[in-house]
């Protein structure tokens, strides 16, 4: 399972989502928004929003840190 997340440091659901995934043993790419361009401008088209954090799960977007829809995609992953 590739998992990327776009984040920026002041944002604190980030760090919550980040440490949620560490906690799962779930490796993750981090993309930091704050200081790429290129990661901002490919997270706006990926989830047509501009607000952290993103994460994108082999494709599949949440928006914000939102824990149920984590764990569906890691369970799906494990079935």
């Amino acid at each position: 399972m590739s998992v990327k997340i776009y984040s920026t440091p002041s944002c604190p659901w980030c760090m919550v989502a980040k440490n949620y995934l560490k906690s799962k043993n779930i490796p993750f790419e981090e993309v930091n928004v704050a200081y790429s361009r290129r990661g901002a401008l490919e997270m706006i088209r990926k989830s047509g929003q501009r607000s952290v954090p993103v994460i994108d799960f082999n494709g599949r977007i949440i928006v914000g840190f939102n824990q149920p829809a984590i764990d569906r995609l890691l369970s799906a992953r494990s079935a």
